[in-house]
């Protein structure tokens, strides 16, 4: 994801269409490094969000509303007493920099109309907001950047405001071939970072989308390419100059599952050959797909940090527990010497009688499948203890046995019950859902309780979808939404469906009593039941299917545990991007 110049420019074209020849009502500077500018239109309101956070800086239109602090800023008075009630006359971007411009036109103390300048740069850690004079000189900014932070521009108040030129870049809506072939032909480097350290305004992603457009390989060398795949490559370049001129951008997010991992002002095609569960989302405004992306990106990132220690548990209880299921099978498989015993037992009680005293060995014929076996004797024994001594050797490996068979069994369904545990942390997307896993773990013994003085009654809810069909698919988020959902919600007559040996959600499809389904149901209940399994990523996955009425939980089962003997199976991959989710 980047925050390129083509990003900014699809921002200018809707801020141009929306702002120009609004008042500037009200300026609030909620955090240190953001301000939240309102703009009146004679018909409506408007509201521009800017961040010069160096993590994350941001500018797009929003409807939220932010609580200011109950100090003014001084940068925040500084602009009030300049531009508030202004007017806003243009917005502009200097070729296709990561850069703002809103120039503002606004009456001082003698009621001469005079002109200001926002300045918006986006540009990482270096990001600002500076405000200048009509003279480009500058009045003051959200940060001041002296020259022992950076020797190549302060940005001071008095300062004169320019742009620093550090890169040589090319500017794209210039940009012609001749320059274009020199640029490229210079650089031995990958053909996408050739393209991007070339010309401005571009990102990596940005750059290896246009080489998939002129099927190149972007990550081969430059000298690679012959004057033929320049020339692809330079089309390319002047149908994107013709999107910014002619402002025909699409806005579109991608999502590998319902993790949104990138964005673009115009379709990234190279997804196409991306796996099936990625998909993407169009949206016609670039301020609409900024926030809804940086929302979304924020919560996935909030759960993975308030996850993190909880999935470090759950990671380490399982290698623990591997760790000894493996012991335990090389223990088992140390005991399947034992029927060995038995038969050495057996055949020296039969055939014993023909050993000489003092010998090593006696061979005789095995009767079960009449080859001729060789059975070691110790010399200081009997024949008869020498067959008991073999008894007793197959009565304690069979005693091992069968205890390591119960035992493993054992660590193998707490394997897997941790397992359904870590897909629901993965699942998770809020803390009642994080409290519910945390439940499971204190009730099962792997955590220790804590108790909780502020006790709510929020219960997390399933995932609903609706099928193509119009029947309702619940799908369960953690182990116990899972037990409610197949024991309490769902019908004898509803179906279920679960990813075959694996752990996952349970899925159950409300039957509204029809005996039978339509076949895009099943498939649709079966994705869903692979996207939420620990088979997710695999092209295929075998999900079982059966009604609920089959299905039994034995006693003392841990959570999400459940068994049946006749069920119906399916291999589908785990697309759900077709399957309406309701929120």
């Amino acid at each position: 994801m980047a925050f390129d110049g083509l990003t900014i420019a699809a921002l200018v074209k809707e801020l141009n269409d929306t702002l120009i020849g609004g008042r500037i009502y009200k300026i609030t500077q909620p955090e240190s490094d953001e301000l939240l500018i309102t703009v009146k239109q004679p018909s409506s309101q408007h509201r521009l969000f800017i961040s010069a956070d160096p993590s994350l800086p941001l500018i797009y239109l929003t409807e939220n509303n932010k609580v200011s602090p109950m100090t003014t800023p001084n940068f925040c008075m500084l602009l009030r007493k300049h531009i508030q009630n202004g007017r806003v006359v243009s917005v502009t971007q200097p070729g296709l920099e990561r850069i703002i411009r809103i120039d503002i036109e606004h009456l001082d103390e003698m009621g001469d109309m005079k002109k200001k300048t926002l300045v918006t740069e986006i540009m990482g850690k270096h990001s600002n907001i500076i405000f200048c004079d009509e003279n480009e000189n500058i009045i003051d900014s959200i940060k001041h950047i002296p020259t022992s932070v950076s020797s190549v521009r302060e940005v001071l108040p008095g300062r004169r405001y320019f742009i620093a030129n550090t890169q040589d870049k090319l500017n794209l809506l210039e940009l012609s071939r001749e320059a274009f072939d020199n640029a490229i032909n210079r650089k031995s480097a990958p053909l996408y970072k050739a393209l991007y350290g070339s010309i401005s305004g571009l990102s990596p992603i940005l750059s290896q989308e246009l080489c998939y457009r002129a099927g190149l390989d972007g990550d081969l060398i430059t000298s690679a390419f012959n004057d033929t795949d320049i020339t692809n490559l330079f089309f390319e370049l002047e149908k994107l100059k013709k999107i910014v001129q002619t402002g025909q951008y699409s806005p579109t997010v991608f999502y590998s599952g319902s993790t949104p991992v990138e964005y673009a002002a115009i379709p990234l095609t190279l997804y196409s050959k991306a796996p099936d569960n990625y998909t993407f989302t169009g949206l016609t405004s670039m301020s609409r797909l900024l926030e809804k992306f940086y929302a979304e990106k924020n919560i996935f990132t909030k759960m993975r940090q308030k996850t993190a220690d909880i999935r470090r548990v759950v990671q380490n209880l399982i290698e623990k527990e591997v760790k000894k299921y493996d012991i335990q099978l090389k223990q088992i498989n140390d005991t399947q010497k034992r029927n060995i015993y038995r038969v050495y037992g057996e055949l020296l009680n039969t055939y014993g009688y023909s050993a000489k005293p003092g010998d090593k060995e006696i061979s005789v014929i095995n009767y079960y499948d009449n080859t001729r076996i060789s059975i070691p004797l110790d010399e200081t024994l009997s024949i008869s203890e020498n067959a008991q001594r073999y008894f007793d050797r197959y009565n304690k490996l069979k005693r091992t046995y069968e205890n390591l068979s119960k035992l493993t069994l054992e660590v193998k369904n707490e394997i897997m019950h941790l397992e359904s545990i870590l897909t629901s942390i993965d699942i998770a997307t809020n803390e009642e859902e994080l409290s519910e896993i945390r439940k499971e773990l204190a009730d099962s013994g792997y955590i220790k309780a804590h108790f909780n003085k502020q006790k709510t009654n929020t219960v997390s809810k399933p995932f609903h979808y609706i099928s193509s069909d119009g029947y309702d698919i619940y799908v369960g988020k953690n182990n116990y939404q899972n037990d409610n959902l197949t024991f309490k919600v769902a019908n004898g007559n509803d179906w279920w469906f679960h990813a075959k040996k694996i752990p996952g959600s349970h899925v159950i499809v409300k039957s509204n009593g029809n005996k039978e389904l339509p076949d895009s149901t099943f498939e649709e209940a079966a994705r869903l039941a692979a996207y939420y399994s620990k088979g997710r990523e695999q092209d295929k996955v075998e999900i079982d299917y059966v009604l609920r009425k089959e299905i039994k939980k034995p006693a003392g089962a841990k959570p999400g545990f459940v068994v049946y003997y006749t069920n119906y199976s399916m291999a589908i991959d785990s697309d759900i991007s077709k399957i309406k989710r309701i929120e």
